[in-house]
């Protein structure tokens, strides 16, 4: 398995692409009122696709998944450019911080980060935080669906690709896991390789403290699964 896609439900993906296209360099892949696929190419040659699927539901103020953009030396820039694409600042209490708070078009927030030794060689997105009410056990989860590499760090747990490039996924400590029946605004999605079978898959995050859930969307050909949190991963088929 390998993580593929971090999913990002919006009112209208037409409207907001342009802006994350545009703010991360990233490259159309599909465009339509529905859906809008977009790919990052990272260091060391592989990828990861934003997905902006429309749903009916307008965005919550406190995502448990979101984006920590790269900024660095180039945050001032970072962040003119959100805001002239269509961005704006955002106030969630966060106060002296080194980091800039913002909003998409929608509303969505997301963080451009100070410099972050961390943070080189990730690309556009530095960081997929992620809440988490037990983050040893998720970490566990997500190594196993990803395909990423776990490492302890200060007071949570982060996991990153083989190569050591791309995003950090990291599992910030919450008190609680997700409230039953909610569904996360971003949710990541892994992609089956040939010859792995989805109900073995199914059976080791089970095992893990995982789940899988039906939110009654009909017959689909991936599987929705949790994590020990809550936190929602789409289980894709294998490529043809």
């Amino acid at each position: 398995m390998y993580l593929e896609n971090v999913v990002l439900d919006a009112l209208d993906p037409e409207r907001l692409g342009p802006f994350w296209e545009g703010l991360l360099g990233a490259r159309s892949l599909t465009v339509s009122p529905d859906a809008v696929e977009m790919r990052l190419d990272l260091p060391g040659g592989h990828y990861l696709d934003l997905c902006i699927v429309k749903v009916p539901e307008p965005a919550g103020p406190s995502p448990r998944l979101h984006l920590d953009l790269r900024g660095g030396d180039e945050q001032d820039a970072v962040v003119r450019r959100a805001l002239a694409l269509g961005g704006r600042y955002l106030d969630i209490g966060q106060l002296d911080v080194p980091w800039v708070v913002l909003a998409d078009p929608e509303g969505t927030p997301f963080c451009v980060m100070e410099d972050r030794e961390s943070y080189r060689r990730t690309g556009p997105v530095a960081a997929l935080p992620l809440d988490s009410a037990d983050p040893a056990a998720d970490a566990a989860i997500w190594a196993l669906t990803s395909g990423w590499q776990r490492r302890d760090a200060d007071g949570f747990v982060e996991l990153r690709h083989p190569s050591g490039t791309g995003p950090v996924l990291e599992l910030l400590p919450q008190g609680a896991a997700k409230e039953p029946g909610a569904k996360n605004r971003l949710h990541l999605d892994a992609r089956l390789e040939p010859g792995e079978d989805a109900d073995t898959v199914v059976e080791q995050v089970t095992a893990l403290g995982g789940r899988e859930v039906d939110f009654g969307w009909g017959d689909l050909p991936w599987r929705t699964l949790q994590d020990a949190s809550g936190n929602e991963l789409c289980l894709l088929p294998a490529r043809g």
